[in-house]
């Protein structure tokens, strides 16, 4: 009897730890959580784009977790998840003379791109949410959401735009030096 209640003890105590953590996230454990790779990339394109680089990095993180061989089942690509189409407007939009889909891979190439279209969503709509939102879910469904002056209705988008929001405020508290945050 004595060992199950031994037993019971350790596992409430190491129960009560594992939230301790999961709550406070000290800076070991958000590093873990969420990684940071391709940093000199993502602060480049970020300030090159007048971005947030905190945001940057999050919107790679929910949308790849940094693999930059990445690929969806709608097609989108890279670190940043571009669609093949969208990517290369980007392409026409900034200069390129050609386009070709394996460039999406690269993550430098990916990233610009990216970086790009945020900056132009974030232009358009003037929020935040809006932008992340159309970002996720495509510029048509968020246009036809501001028209019928209503919420996203998406939840994979609502949790993709909260997901992305919430990854951003610990990239910027945790990654702050690495992402030229600081000082």
């Amino acid at each position: 009897m004595r060992l199950v209640v031994s037993g019971i003890v350790f596992l409430a105590a190491l129960a009560a730890g594992f939230l301790y953590v999961e709550e406070t996230q000290p800076s070991w454990y958000a590093r873990l959580r969420y990684p940071l790779e391709y940093e000199h990339i993502v602060r480049g394109h970020a300030e090159n784009y007048e971005l947030d680089p905190a945001l940057v990095a999050a919107v790679i993180y929910r949308e790849s977790k940094f693999d930059p061989d990445a690929r969806s089942s709608s097609g989108a690509i890279g670190l940043m998840q571009l669609l093949p189409d969208t990517a290369e407007g980007i392409a026409l939009l900034t200069g390129g003379s050609r386009f070709d889909v394996d460039d999406l891979y690269d993550p430098e190439i990916n990233v610009r791109y990216g970086s790009f279209y945020l900056r132009r969503l974030l232009r358009k709509y003037g929020d935040e949410r809006l932008a992340l939102a159309a970002y996720n879910a495509g510029q048509a469904n968020v246009d036809q959401w501001v028209a019928e002056g209503g919420e996203i209705p998406f939840p994979e988008t609502r949790e993709f735009v909260d997901g992305v929001l919430e990854a951003r405020d610990v990239y910027a508290r945790v990654y702050a030096d690495e992402l030229g945050l600081s000082g």
